[in-house]
This record gives structure tokens, C-alpha cells and sequence, in this order.
């Protein structure tokens, strides 16, 4: 904390002294990607990946062993500075694909992977390295017990879980903007109020788990996933680490900095390298470790950042709001819209504060997590429009003349402008063509192989490189790998569950049975335990007993269910499963994840699975 503190006096008399790059604009971005296999399931080759990649400095880990990130180079903002980091991006991607391929996975963009999977958050998926494994710690004991989550959408999620893993189910697209110190506050002002609208167009993370919640749901999922406020600190109304921000900027990028340090705990420690005074004082320029270690642990939606690029200081506003995908055109379409606006809305409007209210900004972020282009949004003067009549009508065309004034290429402009059109006016961004996936499939298959096709079909379409707004639904048809689907319970279990508590009457559980068709009941306590599980078998040798129909005191579940039935977990393979339950002699398996039902599966599951795959082979062979 002193280092840190010292920190932020060097960077007070490097503003006061003027030491910082100005003059000139620059832009970034960086690009995270999830790693699969060949069935579209999060693969762990982060380790192997990095070994053969080992010569390129670009790429780095992320948290997860089946994420990878690679950063672009800095382009000086006009020209061809668009289509230069679309050349560049395309290439890292391909030799991270390439790479992927001769290890046996791929990579797919995505701001959620929807074939993820709750076994795939366990710690031995985090990359085990000293700072993620401190992160992870430290986070822990602040928030003094489990991490909550809760997400209501079409669906609702609502799960506890014990580590932070729960933030490697997001990947982004991050795109930084250069800022000189005296301009700063104006335009992070900026970049917080056109957030809103850039990212309705680009939502792309519709499905957390198998649910279905938000356009954006990384932008809940998020902010659950790192909050290390205690319960005390949540009632008090403390601000998590990741936020939108309490209000606007009044003048110097000291306020964010110093705020933070003020509100957060400090994470992580690191090696002090030099004291920044001394540095100052011989003419150099500090790095600034601590600070910036600091402001790592710190998730604000546009992030305030210092570098150093060839020898010279220079801030940055680093907007992380965007998800990663749905092709490389579109990410850059978005950034394009992003970089419009900023250029465009600082010149039109002096200062923001005066026509917008925060709250306001802050609602249209939310709202557009939530509902991407079906948002209504709030903008200047109070003006409240539907999101594709605000960006179309008012937007665009501010991005495309301050696109004009930074001397973008004009073709530049055309291409990437005129995807982002076609795409609000199709209303087709990535988390739509997801969930109009998902819903053109209907029934077909399982929910796993559902899930597995729309990442096998985004994964094709992003090699062939077309926006999302010309992309075919995805179908299970194009999903090869039926076989992969059923290698573990966890895949093809029945989580639509009927149950029954201890303390229930039987004749809950006998209706149950007859109104479902069902054959067997789990029973588990309050805290959604498995306790128990009542079958056919026991009712009718309740019946058996001539105590069906007599006038009597009622029988409850607990007094006829089977106590501590044969389990397995999500990831138990099949013919696992089939021989405990050919050994047991049980007609169904409850499957659970620390005591807590998850799912079931039944002999009549292993037939219907043995008869997809026997028709699945036929065909094929037919095929042949």
C-alpha cells in the first residue's frame, strides 16, 4: 500500500509536470477466445498452447486453462487503422487456430461458451499460476463464505459455487482509445455514456449454463463472480469491484485512481522494482508497478490506464464492456462504432454532465446488458428512444463523421459502419442468432448437443468470415459429434425434475408418478439435498401391505423412501453408470454435485440414448 500510494504522487507530479504523450491518438484492442475441442466443449490446452506459441509475445494466459487472449498492436488512430487491426487480429487467430488444430482443439469467439459446463469450474481449470491462485484467495476471504449467484432472464440461474472460476465464462473484445491527461475526463465521460448503445449491437452472450438470461450476461455474471464484499458490506451498499461507476469524471484521471484505492482492498503484492521519485527526479519514466498491479484487481466497465509505449507515459481508456466475437468483422464493425463516437460526441458536445445524467448512463448500461437492441435507452436532454432508433437515427451517423474527422480511410468507414447498420436493422447481433438458433432447433436432440451445434456452427462461420447478420441458424445436423454427447451423464440427465420432501405424504409422490410417468421420486431437504429416493417398486409394496384405501394416519415420504440411493456426478461416464446400475440392481441413478440434486437418469434414458446412436450409425452407413 505505501508503494502504492507512492505511486500515485509520481503520477500527480508527472500531471502537474507535464510528462505525459500528447498530441497524438492511438487505439488497441485486445482479443480473448475460448478453447474446445472437437465437439465444441471447453477444451484445457491453455498449457500446451502456450508452449508452442512461446516465440509470439502477443498471445498471454487468461484465468482459465481453455481461454487465451492475444493483444494487438497499438495503430495510430486514422488511415487504414481499422483495417490494419482487422489484418492483424485475423492473423493471431489463425495461428492460434492452427496451433489449436495440430493439439487436437480449436477456438471459437464467444462472450459466453454455451456448452460450458459446471465441472469445468473446479480450481484444476484455473491456470495455476501464483497470481491467479492469490486472486482467487484473497477474494475468498473477503467474501467470507461461498459466491452467490443470481441471474434472472428467460430462464433463471441461481447457483453458489466456492472459487472464482465462475469469471472465466467471459471472453471480450477490449478496445482502448489514448487520451491526453487534459482531455482525460472529457472523454472518459464520453466513453461512459455511449457504452450503452455500442453495446446493444454487439451483445453475444445469451446462454450461461443451459439458461437462457441475458442479451449480455457476462455483465451480471461478472460482477458476481469477483465480488469480494462481505455480507455486511452488500447491505451497507458498498460498490463491488466491478461497476459501472458512481458519477461523472469532473477533471483529472487522480479521481478514478485515487478512488479506487480508497474503496477496494488491496489483492496482490509483487516485487517492488524502483522507488517513482527517484526515477522522476534522473528524467525517467516509472513504471508504476504497484498502481497498476492495483488497478488489475479493480473491473470498471471503462477502465483508466497507464502505459508506456516507446519510452513515453500515456493514459488510455480501456472499454471492456464488448464480448468477444461473433466473427472478427463484426468485433470490428463495433470497434469502429466505439471509436466514431468517441471522436464525434466529444467534439459535439463540450461537456457531458450538462445534457446527460448519470443515472442515466448507468440505467441505459444496464438495460442494454439485459435486452440489447429491444432496450429502450435514455440520451441527451432526457430524450428517451428504442435502441435501433437512437443508433440509426442519431449514432451512425455522428460515428461516421467523427470516423471522417480522426482521416479514417473512407472505404473503412463504408465496410465497418455498414455492417454495424445491417445488423441493428436486421436486429440480428450474436446473442440473437443464438437464441433463434436454439429455438429453430426446438426438441432435436439433447441439450447438450443443442448447445455443442451452435458452437460448431459459430466456429465455422468465423472462419468463413462472413458478419452475423448473414449467418444460416444453426441446426444439430451440422453437430458430428452425437457419440461425444452421451460419454458422461452429465450430458444427456434429466434436469427437470419433480420431487418430494421427507415430510410430504406418499400419495404426492404416487400422484407424481401418474401425472408424469414417471418411476421414480427424489426426495431432498430444504436446502435441495438428496435425501432419499421413493420408486414404483416401494409404493407398490406399500400397497402390497393393504395399506392403500384404509381409513388411517397418513404415510410419509420418509418412512418409505430409500435412504442414501446410488449416485453419481455430472461427469461419471456412461458405462460407468450402467454398471452400477446393473450391479445395484437400480433402475435409476439421481446425479449430484456436493449433496445437491442435480439431475437423473433412468433405463429408459440408456434406451432411448442406444436408440439415437444405433439410428445415428445407420444412417451414416447408409451415407457411405
Amino acid at each position: 500500500m505505501k508503494a502504492i500510494l507512492a505511486d500515485v504522487h509520481a503520477l500527480e507530479r508527472m500531471l502537474d509536470e507535464d510528462r505525459f504523450e500528447s498530441g497524438v491518438r492511438r487505439i488497441g484492442a485486445e482479443q480473448e477466445m475460448f478453447l474446445i475441442d472437437k465437439s465444441g466443449r471447453a477444451w484445457c490446452g491453455a498449457d500446451e498452447m502456450m508452449r508452442k506459441l512461446a516465440d509470439n509475445k502477443q498471445f498471454t494466459y487468461e484465468l482459465a486453462r481453455f481461454n487465451l487472449e492475444c493483444n494487438m498492436s497499438p495503430q495510430v488512430y486514422g488511415g487504414k487503422c481499422l483495417s490494419a487491426m482487422e489484418q492483424e487480429l485475423n492473423g493471431l487467430l489463425d495461428t492460434a487456430r492452427k496451433t489449436a488444430n495440430e493439439l487436437g482443439g480449436d477456438i471459437v469467439l464467444a462472450g459466453i461458451l454455451p456448452t460450458l459446463r459446471r465441472s469445468d469450474l473446479s480450481l484444476e481449470s484455473m491456470v495455476q499460476n501464483p497470481r491467479f491462485l492469490a486472486l482467487n484467495n484473497a477474494l475468498a476471504q473477503l467474501r467470507g463464505g461461498e459466491f452467490q449467484f443470481r441471474i434472472k432472464g428467460v430462464d433463471e440461474f441461481e447457483m453458489t459455487h466456492d472459487n472464482v472460476m465462475l469469471e472465466s465464462c467471459n471472453t471480450s473484445f477490449q478496445v482502448h482509445f489514448q487520451a491526453g491527461p487534459k482531455e482525460f475526463a472529457e472523454l472518459y465521460n464520453c466513453a461512459q455514456a455511449i457504452t450503452a448503445p455500442v453495446l446493444a449491437t454487439a451483445t453475444n452472450s445469451p446462454i450461461l449454463l443451459g439458461r437462457r438470461l441475458w442479451r449480455e450476461t457476462r455483465v451480471a455474471l461478472f460482477q458476481q463472480s469477483v465480488d469480494g464484499r462481505s455480507a455486511a458490506h452488500q447491505l451497507r451498499g458498498r460498490r463491488p469491484r466491478v461497476d459501472f461507476g458512481d458519477g461523472w469524471m469532473r477533471s483529472s484521471v487522480l479521481e478514478i485512481f485515487r478512488e479506487d484505492i480508497a474503496r477496494f482492498r488491496l489483492l496482490l503484492a509483487t516485487d517492488l522494482d524502483e522507488d517513482p521519485m527517484k526515477v522522476l527526479d534522473r528524467g525517467g519514466v516509472p513504471n508504476l508497478t504497484a498502481l497498476r498491479l492495483h488497478n488489475g484487481t479493480v473491473y470498471r466497465w471503462n477502465r483508466a490506464c497507464y502505459g508506456i509505449s516507446d519510452g513515453k507515459p500515456h493514459l488510455r481508456i480501456e472499454a471492456r464492456a464488448f464480448p468477444a466475437g461473433p466473427s472478427v468483422l463484426d468485433e470490428m464493425a463495433t470497434a469502429a462504432f466505439f471509436f466514431g463516437l468517441m471522436s464525434s460526441v466529444s467534439h459535439e458536445v463540450q461537456d457531458v454532465q450538462r445534457v446527460m445524467k448519470f443515472d442515466d448512463a448507468r440505467a441505459n448500461f444496464i438495460a442494454a446488458a439485459r435486452l440489447g437492441l429491444q432496450a429502450n435507452l435514455t440520451w441527451f436532454h432526457g430524450k428517451e428512444y428504442p435502441a435501433p432508433v437512437l443508433i440509426e437515427e442519431i449514432l451512425l451517423p455522428l460515428a461516421r463523421e467523427g470516423l471522417k474527422s480522426a482521416k479514417v480511410d473512407s472505404a473503412d468507414i463504408d465496410r465497418y459502419l455498414g455492417v454495424l447498420h445491417e445488423r441493428v436493422k436486421r436486429n440480428r447481433t450474436g446473442a440473437r442468432w443464438s437464441l433463434d438458433s436454439l429455438s429453430a432447433m426446438g426438441e432435436k436432440g439433447t441439450k447438450d448437443q443443442r448447445m455443442c451445434a451452435i458452437v460448431r456452427s459459430a466456429v465455422t462461420r468465423q472462419k468463413g468470415g462472413d458478419p452475423v447478420h448473414l449467418w444460416e441458424l444453426a441446426d444439430t445436423g451440422e453437430f458430428e459429434g452425437w457419440r461425444e454427447s452421451y460419454l458422461q451423464v452429465g450430458q444427456f440427465m434429466t434436469t427437470d425434475l419433480f420431487t418430494v420432501h421427507p415430510e410430504d405424504v406418499v400419495d404426492l409422490a404416487a400422484s407424481l408418478m401418474d401425472w408424469r410417468h414417471i418411476r421414480h421420486v427424489p426426495v431432498e431437504d430444504n436446502e435441495g439435498k438428496l435425501v432419499g429416493l421413493v420408486s414404483h417398486r416401494s409404493l407398490l409394496r406399500l400397497v402390497g401391505q393393504g395399506m392403500k384405501g384404509k381409513e388411517q394416519q397418513p404415510v410419509a415420504v420418509k418412512d418409505i423412501m430409500k435412504r442414501d440411493p446410488v449416485c453419481v456426478a455430472p461427469g461419471t461416464a456412461t458405462l460407468d453408470a450402467i454398471e452400477l446400475m446393473r450391479k445395484n440392481k437400480v433402475g435409476c441413478l439421481p446425479v449430484v454435485e456436493d449433496r445437491r440434486l442435480v439431475g437423473i437418469i433412468t433405463e429408459r434414458d440408456l434406451i432411448r440414448v442406444a436408440a439415437m446412436l444405433f439410428e445415428k450409425h445407420l444412417r451414416e452407413n447408409q451415407a457411405e
